[in-house]
């Protein structure tokens, strides 16, 4: 829920010498993968500007109520903030600036500008009450990057105006979200992580977690949400 907590359960795994890792699914799937391939080797040059936007209509409980957590940032803008900060290879960013719409004491829309260093800027929209394009792009200075739709769980990327499908397995079952098939790479993260007798994971590591945490609780700050765990 926030920093705070965040610390407890990193201190409690190193205390007790176990693996941890947040699921963030995002960033295992292969077209992630790609994107960090196409960074390292400069395909679109210094990157300048990323953009990133998840919205969508619902009124559930879980999503919406203070008690349980809800809330766009915490819901699903943690899939903007990730991807930018992914792309931003885990810098802290100089400034952040985040203004919002309240509904039920959580957060229903948020617009969210991160300020990195050289005049690098990310910039994120997130909302639950509003159907967002729910894409992202990363630009820089030789190219583009694009994720063309379900940026959270990414099965295309267009770089420099082509199109690339990076498809997950088909499901035998019906599926409650889409593209879920795409949780086992989080998994085989997690299961290569086991076998070579690591305690936190490279691509989504406990510095990952921890500076999620804190810009999470500062944009929190900025728009005025403060959970029952906040004042413990």
């Amino acid at each position: 829920m926030n920093t705070k907590e965040v610390k407890e359960i990193l201190a409690s795994a190193k205390k007790n010498d176990v693996f941890l890792m947040e699921a963030v699914w995002s960033r295992f799937f292969p077209a992630s993968v790609e994107i960090r391939q196409l960074l390292a080797q400069g395909e679109v040059g210094e990157v300048k500007v990323v953009r990133s936007e998840f919205g969508l209509v619902t009124q559930t409980l879980k999503e919406t109520e203070k008690d349980l957590g809800g809330g766009a940032l915490l819901r699903i803008g943690i899939y903007c903030l990730q991807f930018i900060s992914m792309v931003f290879n885990g810098e802290k960013p100089e400034c952040i600036q985040a203004t919002g719409c309240l509904e039920t004491g959580v957060d229903e829309t948020l617009v969210v500008t991160l300020k990195y260093s050289k005049n690098r800027m990310g910039v994120f929209i997130c909302s639950l009450g509003a159907q967002l394009p729910n894409d992202a792009v990363i630009v820089g200075t030789k190219g583009t990057i694009k994720i063309p739709t379900s940026m959270w769980c990414p099965t295309a990327l267009v770089v420099n105006g082509k199109e690339t499908q990076y498809p997950v397995p088909e499901p035998y079952l019906p599926l409650y979200f889409i593209n879920s098939t795409g949780m086992r790479y989080e998994a085989e993260e997690v299961r290569q992580c086991l076998l070579k007798g690591l305690k936190e994971s490279t691509v989504m590591s406990h510095a990952d977690s921890l500076l999620l945490a804190e810009m999470k609780d500062e944009i929190r700050r900025q728009v005025g949400v403060v959970y029952s765990q906040d004042c413990q």
